[in-house]
């Protein structure tokens, strides 16, 4: 199970990683600007987030689906509960009991997207924000067989809309840099998915596309890195910013208010 676990599970033990996990890190960044009190993340993955954002909380509040590693030391010196659980619903967590909610890379996994985020407005309190990010479909060079679905700005600002009033949808850019990365990772993308004639990608069952775009995906990282050190080993979060949304953004990033 493990290459299953981690394909969509970025992280900064495999460099050749880096671009993506800077871009999911800005996220967190953002979110430690205003996260207080009581904090319940939706999706801890590999739990760099808890790192990031559990010292500056009251409570922290990880939730995953499988098991996220909480080092002793970071228990120890903060108030940490994991919930190893499916969702939606947001099992054991009560209406009207979080302050923030953060949830990044994570509603384009959920087939009930709309259900996913009035779960989440039911436990906030009055008040309390969520902060959710996502991929951007119309930047998005192959179909993820992990997805159950991507969102154009249009489609995110609509399901959002579906649960709460008042937000904000932002985009995550990156910078010249990051965009170069981008581009090789387009044309290096483009020469693999040339021999897909039939477009299978497209219309296969996504289950049986999951390894081998989990094999693809990671040969092709690798060799992004060997050909493009000097990009990949340093990219840093700070070059990503967060604007106002548009097509061109990588990923969506919205905050919005119970």
């Amino acid at each position: 199970m493990g290459i299953l676990q981690t394909a969509e599970r970025s992280s900064h033990l495999d460099p050749s990683e880096n671009v993506m996990y800077q871009r999911h890190l800005i996220a967190y960044k953002e979110a430690a600007k205003i996260v207080n009190g009581t904090v319940l993340e939706v999706g801890s993955g590999e739990g760099y987030g808890i790192m990031e954002l559990a010292p500056i909380t009251e409570k922290y509040i990880a939730l995953d689906k499988y098991d996220t590693h909480i080092s002793d030391e970071l228990k120890g010196e903060n108030d940490i509960t994991f919930i190893q659980t499916e969702v939606p619903p947001l099992k054991g967590i009560d209406d009207d009991s979080v302050d923030f909610v953060v949830t990044f890379q994570v509603i384009e996994h959920i087939q009930n997207d709309e259900l996913f985020l009035k779960e989440i407005k039911r436990v906030l309190k009055p008040g309390g924000k969520l902060i959710m990010t996502t991929p951007n479909i119309k930047m998005s060079l192959t179909r993820n067989p992990w997805h159950i679905r991507e969102y154009t700005p249009e489609q995110m600002g609509n399901i959002v809309k579906s649960a709460f009033e008042n937000f904000e949808l932002k985009g995550i850019f990156g910078n010249e840099k990051v965009m170069d990365y981008y581009q090789k990772n387009k044309e290096s993308v483009a020469k693999i998915t040339r021999w897909d004639i039939l477009n299978m990608q497209y219309w296969m069952p996504g289950w049986l596309l999951q390894i081998p775009y989990d094999i693809l995906n990671r040969f092709n990282r690798h060799s992004l890195q060997d050909n493009n050190g000097e990009i990949v080993n340093t990219v840093e979060y700070t070059d990503y910013k967060i604007e106002e949304s548009n097509n061109e953004c990588l990923d969506h990033f919205v905050v919005a208010t119970k």
